[in-house]
């Protein structure tokens, strides 16, 4: 009987693949620690300059906010030639920039306004809004949709007006604020808002805690044409012209002739809430940081609301 001889040459292979794919399986994970590494490395550096750039932009805020207390000293009146409506450009800072703008919220219509202290719809600024949105050639039924989801009743006015009837038919379902707004985007969840009405009135609302006299000396054309029934629209182009040497002389007497008695009360000539964006770039990172500054009539300037993007 013929004994088996072993066979060396085919263990030596088996050992050499074995040792093949422990090297690789080794090249594998340090590839993967190292990748992990350099991924938590690149993390942590992005999160360092997000925060740098977050400091950057709350020190824009105290400058303007410095700003906006010298000019209430200086000036009892909000214009758009006064040096905060200036555009900010991009200022050079440690590895990037900062730029900014500032835009008077008096200058929109405050949504708010629409209901009164006693939890009431005003009729007053109800027929101004729906003559904003038939400027904007905006559907006006929106005014009565508006109303209803800040107004604390259930009760859907007529003929516009919209409650959970309405809401809770949808999918998905919810529910109206019954509250006022704490931003004007919420508007977008009115039943039949589309995108493109909401972007085209989107520049000309604001949602301003309590009442706010709108600023004829910054409203947008918009906002200045719904002021009465009668604006034409070279009325406002004209209106607009006058204020650019710096403000309306007296907005009485400007504005006797075009708007009712109880709206031209309502009117002012300067403001107390502004909206600053600050936009930071620093390296790969970019920020972009809103702040609501509310200018009181002592001169004090804080911010009521703050929001930040990454892009």
């Amino acid at each position: 009987m013929r004994r088996r001889r072993s066979l060396p040459g085919r263990q030596t292979g088996v050992a050499i693949i074995t040792a093949m794919l422990i090297v690789a399986l080794v090249a594998v994970m340090t590839y993967s620690l190292a990748f992990e590494s350099q991924m938590d490395a690149r993390r942590a550096q992005s999160l360092l300059l997000r925060d740098q750039a977050v400091q950057v932009a709350l020190g824009a805020e105290s400058w303007i906010a410095a700003i906006l207390a010298e000019d209430l000293a200086n000036s009892d009146t909000d214009h758009l030639g006064e040096i905060w409506a200036s555009e900010l450009p991009g200022l050079p800072i440690d590895g990037g920039t900062v730029s900014g703008e500032i835009t008077d919220l008096q200058g929109r219509f405050n949504v708010n306004n629409l209901v009164n202290g006693d939890g009431e719809i005003d009729e007053l600024y109800l027929e101004q809004f729906r003559r904003l949105l038939t400027t904007l050639e905006i559907d006006p039924r929106f005014a009565g949709l508006t109303a209803d989801w800040i107004d604390p009743d259930q009760e859907a006015s007529f003929p516009d007006g919209g409650e959970d009837g309405i809401y809770t038919a949808l999918t998905p379902p919810y529910r109206p604020a019954n509250q006022a707004l704490a931003n004007a985007s919420e508007l977008a969840a009115l039943e039949g808002m589309d995108n493109d009405s909401f972007r085209r009135l989107e520049p000309h609302i604001t949602a301003l805690p309590g009442r706010t006299p709108v600023n004829v000396n910054t409203a947008t054309f918009a906002v200045l044409a719904s002021l009465g029934e009668n604006l034409s629209p070279s009325d406002v182009e004209r209106l607009m012209e006058e204020r650019e040497a710096g403000g309306f002389a007296d907005i009485q007497a400007t504005f006797s002739t075009l708007v009712g008695d109880e709206l031209l009360a309502e009117l002012s000539e300067s403001t107390g809430y502004f909206q600053l964006k600050v936009v930071v770039q620093i390296a790969t990172v970019r920020i972009t940081f809103f702040s609501i500054l509310q200018r009181t009539q002592q001169g004090d300037v804080v911010p009521i609301l703050r929001s930040l993007s990454t892009a």
